[in-house]
């Protein structure tokens, strides 16, 4: 894989994995570090990237979708619980985001409920980051 196109693969999985859509850029990350062809700053910078910029997707589609299609009643087990964490918790439960099967229901739960854009944001960015920075400190 060229320097160029192995940035752009991570910041693509990265993307992807918070997404709606499955991704494994944890995997990629890893095999990445172990092939040594970027610093490791520079591959935690461009899957963090990605991760959070699909994360704010995802808030959007949320926020876009209850604007259009209000629901009143969520009644998938993983709306609800994403809906009760949010509630609870406001935008810190974007900390959680990271997390699988209820990271992508919380950014678009969170974006539903229109918590707060700016401290949503950061409060994703610095949950994926720290997942990231800890794949990056095993390998």
């Amino acid at each position: 894989m060229s320097e160029e196109l192995s940035l752009t693969a991570l910041f693509i999985s990265g993307f992807i994995s918070a997404t709606l859509l499955p991704g494994g850029s944890e995997v990629l990350l890893a095999w990445q570090l172990n092939e040594n062809i970027h610093s490791a700053t520079s591959l935690w910078l461009a899957v963090t990237a990605g991760n959070v910029l699909g994360g704010v997707v995802t808030f959007l589609m949320g926020r876009g979708i209850a604007h259009y299609f209000p629901l009143r009643v969520f009644d998938k087990p993983r709306q609800q619980k994403a809906q009760s964490w949010i509630k609870k918790y406001g935008a810190f439960s974007l900390l959680l985001s990271w997390l699988p099967i209820i990271g992508d229901p919380i950014c678009f739960m969170a974006g539903w409920l229109k918590t707060a854009f700016i401290l949503s944001v950061l409060m994703l960015t610095l949950g994926k980051a720290v997942r990231y920075l800890i794949i990056v400190g095993l390998f």
